[in-house]
């Protein structure tokens, strides 16, 4: 019996090592043989383990292989790239694409886009979020229908008023039991079309004037033609009608070939139009229209095959706009949509019953820029029909007692609406895609209940004139960079020197290292803060001594409009929790314990960079306390020695 205890123990530290175990040869035979057989099992272990090990690690290697071909691929586009998830959050970018938002920056002299895009960062930054819901509603609805290659296009405004084309791809995600994908995310293929557009509009203008002026120069001939036509006409009246007409003809020439000189045939840019089946078009108005009104809409008189060609966003919020005004405004009793064709074009009705429209209040309809519920746009209804170079008017048809709107819009060429199919396994998303990236969704998580390890910082620093901000001390530099999914983002920082318009005390001078000089034209904090702002938007604010710095930016609040109402997390006060024993916490210090590299020492970019390594070395020890969230941490923190510090 005491042989078969000591094999039980035996048998039991198998488990805990890595399988080469010498198990002794005690007691009798049997219990021999029984320990050759688990010798030999735990060899067999060990020879499995060593097996997937190496399986491990050459997957570990092909993912690297890929992910660099992925990096290399993407760097070499010449085409902006975007790739998000289904909540906005972009995922992948590439270097022509952070060109691309330092021009649609805010302040573009200020950062180099970092505050719209960014590894983790929400796409709405720059982009309108009903805008991009339509466009994934038009791909979805495509996919169902089965399309082999389902996109979406737009034009859209930014706030810093560039004028962008959007192509929209889908990322496609798992197929359900009906063979049918779902959608995983959306690639955004950017192009900025402000400068074509300028020049197209201007080309618009040269030629609106050539037709204008060409026609007063052909009537002027006109004229003078005629009166030459008369025999009795003496020779110097001859002479100065032909000399109108010289004039006439050689002005148009000049115009001709000004035009000619100042255009370029290749530069067209107009809105892009997509093909979509009217009915569709129907189907998706009444969805987005039923919620804002209370009576009832229907789609009736609709024939089937009318394929449209448009921009359907534009039309959606056309529609909507009037039916919502009909609501308002008029005691509607129904709304009705009809749909045919007329003239080689799509005739769309707006029909509805109730009170009668003067055509004043058509014209007016017709020329206030759209709103629809909180939603606003510079549109007008004129100029959606213009993009399109479509029609409308308002008509009654007394006898059935309604009245309508009409428009004419362009046909787009008639197609078969293709079934839903299960498409295969090669159609389905590239290698490359094969990350967890599209499993992360932070809809419905508070902040304060989510752990550390899954929120996204900006870690931030700023250099100052003095150490009293309440005394007049200025910010003159400022620095950050970003945390996402515990990696730091070194490329995605701000990093930004300030003018004081106060002088720097020369004493301070040696510690921070800038001089009157280099920040002598710089931007002023109203300028900068915005920016800094934008940078921060949706993370979590993570400094060193965070109250110090804190306070300089909570007194630019009334000045600059801005509220910094962000979480903040003070890695000096988080040290103390983890470290209480320690009677140094001074960022120099906590490196050190934690073997940091400090570069760039009392630079505000440099010390962020290394209060960001010192909160990721931070967050694991946390975990061995108990302290997973950002609540936890929060209180942690403040039951610290520190937190009573004030400024």
């Amino acid at each position: 019996m005491k042989a078969l205890a000591h094999r039980r123990v035996e048998i039991g530290e198998v488990e805990h090592v890595d399988g080469r175990l010498h198990v002794g040869e005690r007691g009798a035979a049997e219990n021999r043989a029984l320990a050759d057989v688990i010798s030999g099992f735990a060899e067999q272990r060990a020879r499995l383990r060593a097996d997937i090990t190496q399986q491990v690690r050459e997957a570990s290697r092909s993912v690297e292989q890929e992910r660099s071909r992925l990096a290399a691929l993407m760097s070499e586009l010449t085409q902006s790239v975007v790739v998000c998830n289904l909540d906005g959050r972009i995922l992948l970018y590439n270097n022509r694409a952070r060109m691309q938002f330092k021009a649609l920056s805010a302040a573009p002299a200020l950062s180099d886009g970092a505050e719209l895009i960014g590894i983790g960062r929400s796409i709405y930054a720059a982009f309108d979020k009903q805008l991009v819901a339509h466009a994934l509603e038009s791909i979805e609805q495509r996919m169902k229908k089965g399309a082999a290659h389902p996109s979406a296009q737009f034009v859209t405004t930014s706030r810093a008023g560039q004028l962008l084309r959007v192509q929209m791809a889908p990322v496609r995600g798992l197929a359900n039991s009906e063979g049918q994908e779902s959608l995983g995310g959306f690639v955004l293929m950017l192009e900025n079309i402000t400068r074509a557009f300028q020049e197209e509009s201007a080309l618009d203008s040269m030629i609106h004037t050539l037709t204008e002026r060409s026609r007063a120069s052909l009537a002027n001939m006109r004229a003078a033609i005629e009166m030459l036509e008369f025999p009795d006409l003496d020779a110097p009246m001859r002479e100065r009608f032909q000399h109108v007409i010289r004039d006439e003809v050689n002005a148009m020439g000049e115009r001709i070939s000004h035009l000619v000189q100042t255009t370029s045939a290749d530069i067209k840019t107009r809105w892009p139009l997509e093909d979509m089946l009217g009915a569709d078009l129907l189907d998706a108005a009444q969805r987005r229209i039923q919620p804002l009104i209370k009576v009832p809409i229907a789609a009736a008189d609709i024939v089937s095959n009318v394929w449209l060609k448009l921009d359907s966003f534009s039309i959606l919020q056309m529609l909507s706009y009037l039916t919502e005004r009909l609501a308002d405004e008029f005691e509607v009793k129904y709304v009705q949509f009809r749909l045919g064709e007329r003239d080689g074009r799509g005739q769309l009705d707006l029909v509805w019953s109730g009170q009668t429209m003067s055509t004043e209040t058509v014209m007016t309809w017709e020329m206030d820029p759209m709103r629809v519920g909180t939603e606003a746009t510079p549109l007008t209804v004129r100029d959606v029909v213009a993009r399109h170079g479509g029609e409308m008017w308002f008509e009654r048809d007394r006898v059935r007692h309604q009245a309508f709107f009409r428009f004419l819009l362009p046909l787009a060429e008639a197609r078969e609406v293709v079934e839903a199919q299960r498409l295969m396994p090669t159609d389905s998303r590239p290698e490359y895609y094969d990350f967890d990236l599209f499993s992360v969704s932070e809809q419905g998580q508070h902040l304060d209940d989510m752990k550390l390890a899954d929120l996204a910082y900006t870690v931030f620093d700023t250099e100052t004139t003095g150490l009293n901000p309440s005394e007049g001390d200025e910010i003159i530099q400022m620095g950050a960079a970003r945390i996402v999914n515990g990696r730091l983002l070194r490329q995605e920082s701000f990093d930004q020197l300030v003018d004081p318009r106060r002088p720097i005390p020369a004493h301070t001078i040696p510690i921070h290292g800038i001089t009157p000089e280099m920040v002598h034209g710089k931007p002023h904090i109203g300028e900068v803060l915005p920016a800094f702002h934008a940078f921060a938007h949706d993370t979590v604010l993570v400094a060193h001594n965070a109250a110090f710095d804190m306070k300089f930016l909570a007194l630019k609040e009334q000045a600059t409009g801005l509220r910094f109402d962000h979480p903040v997390l003070d890695t000096l006060l988080l040290s103390a929790v983890v470290h209480p024993q320690q009677e140094s916490h001074r960022l120099e210090a906590i490196a050190e314990r934690f073997d940091i590299t400090v570069l760039g020492r009392h630079t505000a970019l440099g010390d962020a960079l290394v209060t960001a390594e010192v909160f990721l070395r931070l967050i694991p020890l946390l975990a061995d306390q108990g302290i997973h969230t950002l609540r936890q941490a929060r209180e942690a923190a403040q039951k610290t020695y520190y937190a009573r510090l004030k400024y």
